[in-house]
């Protein structure tokens, strides 16, 4: 991982920043000219957006940038990621990128790079794209050779067209969902999924912000709790979610105003997933809920643990037959359906939640009470990374009795409880998981939070 200023990320997951102070405009030109480079010739990009007001200052770099190596540009203005992904399909896209920071305040921006068929760049091609950018090797074209710009404004109806062949949405308006979009951009989608197929949904924070949203724009059970659950109840839904800005994430609660930790998403759709066609492969990090081996377990199934990010993950999926793979996805919300391989989508995730209600002709709050029961802490401590080898060390030496694994900073396992310690891509802190069966392991975390902490500048 390559690491600039605080405010600024340079990772293979992409470009993210606190806009002005660590994302500048140079950085937003060079990385966009430098996937423009690394693209190969043959169909068009696809630009995406959301609502954040830095959003239409980067599309201008990036769209500019592209155009300035040969490629055409398809602008889809304000969509999620999932809607860009959807589009490129669609249109047999050279390549995608989507403006959005998803789950960080609206000082924040960021972008993401996605390959031929919606797919996020695999670890090689991140790798690629990151050495041009820095060499510089841009291929610029000229006059004669630039591309072209165009909008196309039916992106979401397109991306609700293929929601529609997978989901019996008629079966699905029985029921009365309450739905926080936190100004992103699940209020477009949403609203357009209300006028055409008459959904039961009730829509709360749906207009658009750019500059301050309602609340942090994280999928938590600490934020369901805060700013979901106890409307449920008040306006009689049988559910309640809530999105990111990007509507790749999402967190719910139930219909008795109970808000479930966001590792329940993809316990939830893996048990109605792996039902259907039992036997097959979970993919998940080594931050994800052990709840989910039973899960996979009683069907038959198995958890390959990856480390986190997407890169992982689409490095698997491309080393094993689409057939073997249930569900895919982590503990933060952010799930992929075998259906729309490549894509974290919560609005698909929300639906095959609803839909396991509609089969299983239970309330969610009796779907969720027959899983064992499992608690995690999580916490997050800024920390100088040279420290971070030593930090390891030491807490090896500390648990000389756990079980080591060093592929993604250092998760200890013990049977029934275990603990990850690792470096996040997304924000310059440490986080630490803690998992046990049963009551939570609070001595374990402290202890190790205090460790952390003692190396924290």
């Amino acid at each position: 991982m390559v690491r600039g200023a605080r405010s600024l990320r340079i990772s293979p997951a992409g470009l993210r920043g606190i806009v002005g102070h660590g994302l500048t405009a140079t950085h937003v030109l060079d990385f966009a000219a430098a996937f423009g480079t690394f693209l190969e010739p043959g169909g068009p990009v696809v630009l995406g957006r959301d609502p954040r007001v830095s959003s239409l200052m980067i599309r201008e770099g990036v769209a500019g940038a592209l155009l300035a190596t040969g490629h055409d540009v398809v602008d889809l203005g304000i969509v999620s990621t999932p809607v860009i992904q959807h589009a490129m399909r669609r249109m047999d896209a050279a390549g995608g990128v989507s403006i959005g920071a998803s789950h960080n305040p609206a000082e924040w921006n960021a972008l993401k790079f996605l390959a031929r068929g919606g797919r996020y760049l695999s670890s090689a091609e991140s790798e690629e794209l990151l050495d041009i950018y820095h060499l510089r090797k841009f291929r610029f074209r000229s006059w004669d050779a630039l591309g072209r710009r165009r909008e196309d404004e039916t992106a979401i109806d397109a991306y609700l067209d293929a929601l529609a062949a997978e989901f019996d949405l008629g079966a699905l308006r029985r029921f009365r969902v309450l739905i926080d979009c936190t100004n992103g951009t699940s209020g477009l989608i949403l609203r357009r999924m209300i006028e055409r197929f008459g959904m039961n949904f009730i829509l709360i924070n749906e207009a658009l912000e750019g500059r301050t949203f309602v609340h942090e724009p994280s999928t938590t059970k600490k934020m369901a709790e805060l700013q979901l659950a106890p409307l449920v109840r008040t306006v009689g839904a049988d559910a309640g979610f809530l999105f990111d800005i990007d509507s790749d994430r999402v967190a719910f609660a139930d219909e008795q105003g109970e808000a479930a930790s966001e590792e329940m998403v993809i316990v939830v759709i893996a048990d109605e997933l792996l039902e259907r066609g039992p036997g097959r492969i979970v993919l998940t990090n080594l931050s994800t809920t052990a709840l989910l081996d039973e899960v996979a377990a009683a069907h038959g199934g198995t958890v390959m643990r990856l480390p986190v990010g997407r890169q992982a993950v689409v490095d698997a999926m491309t080393a094993i037959p689409a057939d073997r793979i249930a569900v895919a996805g982590e503990g933060t919300g952010a799930v992929m359906l075998p259906q729309f391989p490549y894509v974290y989508d919560g609005i698909a995730s929300m639906l095959t939640i609803l839909a396991r209600m509609a089969r299983r002709g239970e309330p969610l709050s009796e779907l969720l009470a027959g899983y064992p029961s499992y608690t995690i802490l999580k916490g997050k401590i800024p920390v100088r990374t040279h420290f971070v080898p030593e930090l390891f060390d030491e807490l090896e030496r500390r648990y000389p009795e756990a079980r080591i694994d060093r592929r993604d900073g250092l998760r200890l396992d013990w049977d029934g409880r275990w603990a990850h310690v690792r470096v996040s891509q997304t924000e310059p802190v440490v986080r630490v998981l803690c998992e046990q069966r049963g009551p939570a392991p609070r001595r374990l975390f402290d202890e190790i939070m205090d460790l952390v902490r003692s190396y924290s500048s």
